[in-house]
Parts: structure tokens; C-alpha cells; sequence
């Protein structure tokens, strides 16, 4: 086999070699990536048996479950918020539970209670009993219609992920997501969600009526003889994988830059507030966890 003829660097030139280890990992990287949104789009793709339309809530209800966000939907009854969360919950292999939410409804029926439990020997002991607020999905069905007390046994979960009975503190598995509904159109007998309440929420949706040709297709599947049943694609430690695919996607400085600003402007105190927040706004967006999905929703934009 002939070998190739060295050349000659000139003088004080310096042999460059790739960086090969560096290929591989973007490589690699890039990968992981693509198997991430082939991922989510067989989640997709899965949901759109069942749910016909609502594009913009499914992206909106997924972005939340991957950004470790909470999510409030507002519409009408029979727009499918109820099925889309129970679909996602077959389709992730994911534990759902739902909560029916009254004005007698009471903490101890979210989070869960101490109970009296019969021991080896007759001997009785205490045992916290779980309430179906330990899910990974949990979809908060008019959550206006409860009390404040009873809103406020929420509060905990949604932000440090936990949940608190007498001196001991139970840990909630991840993913977890809370999808609250609220019906705009029967305010009568309701409790307004408080501001501490809503600041739980990364995202509020609303949740519009179908299109002519939707309403097309849901009439045919309706009358077909076979119903369509989604079917697993992902389990949870997929999802965890993806999420975790998700915080590594960089957000470029001027995109950072843009959303702070953003923020900035909704605080009436800070000189870069609109002159309209100065004027009708009392307290702006915070800043804290909410910035960094925000920046990513840019980045779709």
C-alpha cells in the first residue's frame, strides 16, 4: 500500500488535530435530542386519538409537565379537559387521580388523613392514609368551587412538592403535574383563586370551541364502531430523561435579556415599567423559577 507523502509545515506553524472527543459528545448530544422530540411526538400523536383539535392546550399542558410547572385551564364543560389529562396519563404510564372540587370538600380529602389502623397482636396504631393528591397527574376538576382552606391544602404541593401531615413531611413522585379547571360561566357559589394560588401556575389556557371541521371529526368518531384507545409509548423514567434534555437546551443572552425585560416592564416600582403597569398594574411579575421557562417558550416563538 503506498503511504501518503508527509508535508512540510513551514516555520513555527502548529499541527491542528479536531477535537475529536468534543464530535463525539455533540453527536451524542444531538442524539439525545432527536430521540427526545421523536418522544413527544409519538405523545402527540397518541393524544390526537382522543383529542380532536386543542393543538395549543396540548403543547401548552406538555411544556408545563416538562418545565416542573402547574397549569389552569378555563372553558366551558365538554371541551375534553378532563379526557385530555386522563389520555396523557395512559399514554406517559403515569398515576392519575382526579379531584372533584366542592365547597364541602376538605383538606383532609386532597391531601390525605391519619387513621386508626389495627396492628399485628390487636394492638391499634396511627397511619397516615394517602389522599389522591399523591399522583403524578392530578387534575383539579373546578377548583373554584372550594373553599380558600380548602384551595389552600394545594399550595404546598404545587411548590416544594410535598406534603406535610402532623410532624412528618411525605415526599410527592416526580413528574408531577396539576391541571386545575375553572368554568367561566357559572360564578355563582365560587371562591376566586388567591393571588398565592396563582402564582403557583405557569401557564393559564383557554380552552376555545372546536372549528367547523373539528366538530366534523368528532361526529364521525363518535359513530364509528371501534373507538380508538391510545396506547403507552413512554414511561416515566422517558419522561424524567426528557425533561432533563429540556435544561440542557441553551437560551441565547439576547433571548435571556429580552424576557427579563419583559418582566420588568409588568413592575410599576422599576424604571423600565410600561407607563400603562405605573398606571393600572399594583404588583408585577415576579421573577424567580417562572423566568427560565418563559425563556424557552421564547425560543418556540
Amino acid at each position: 500500500m503506498p503511504m501518503k507523502p508527509l508535508v512540510r509545515l513551514p516555520p513555527g506553524a502548529v499541527s491542528y488535530r479536531p477535537p475529536v472527543c468534543n464530535r463525539i459528545e455533540a453527536v451524542g448530544s444531538e442524539a439525545t435530542l432527536q430521540l427526545a422530540v421523536d418522544r413527544l411526538n409519538a405523545v402527540r400523536k397518541e393524544i390526537a386519538k382522543i383529542i380532536v383539535g386543542q393543538d395549543d392546550v396540548v403543547e401548552g399542558v406538555l411544556t408545563c409537565l416538562l418545565s416542573s410547572g402547574h397549569v389552569l385551564l378555563e372553558g366551558v364543560p365538554g371541551l375534553g379537559k378532563t379526557t385530555l389529562l386522563r389520555t396523557l396519563a395512559r399514554t406517559l404510564q403515569l398515576k392519575y387521580s382526579r379531584i372533584q372540587f366542592t365547597p364541602d370538600l376538605m383538606p383532609a380529602d386532597i391531601v390525605g388523613s391519619m387513621i386508626i389502623d389495627g396492628g399485628e397482636g390487636g394492638a391499634k396504631q396511627l397511619r397516615f392514609q394517602p389522599g389522591p393528591i399523591f399522583a403524578n397527574l392530578v387534575l383539579a376538576d373546578e377548583i373554584n368551587r372550594a373553599t380558600p382552606k380548602t384551595q389552600s391544602a394545594l399550595l404546598e404541593s404545587m411548590q416544594e412538592r410535598t406534603v406535610t401531615s402532623g410532624t412528618t413531611t411525605h415526599e410527592l413522585e416526580r413528574p408531577f403535574l396539576v391541571m386545575a379547571t375553572q368554568n367561566p360561566i357559572e360564578m355563582e357559589g365560587t371562591y376566586p383563586l388567591p393571588e398565592a394560588q396563582l402564582d403557583r401556575f405557569l401557564m393559564k389556557i383557554l380552552v376555545t370551541y372546536p372549528n367547523r371541521d373539528e366538530l366534523n371529526r368528532i361526529v364521525e368518531r363518535t359513530i364509528q364502531r371501534e373507538e380508538e384507545v391510545p396506547v403507552p409509548v413512554v414511561d416515566r423514567e422517558a419522561i424524567l430523561e426528557v425533561r432533563d434534555v429540556c435544561r440542557e437546551v441553551l437560551v441565547a443572552p439576547h433571548v435571556q435579556e429580552y424576557a427579563i425585560s419583559l418582566v420588568m416592564a409588568t413592575q410599576p416600582e422599576q424604571k423600565e415599567a410600561h407607563e400603562m403597569a405605573r398606571k393600572y398594574v399594583r404588583y408585577g411579575t415576579p421573577t424567580g423559577r417562572r423566568l427560565r421557562p418563559f425563556s424557552k417558550l421564547l425560543l418556540r416563538a
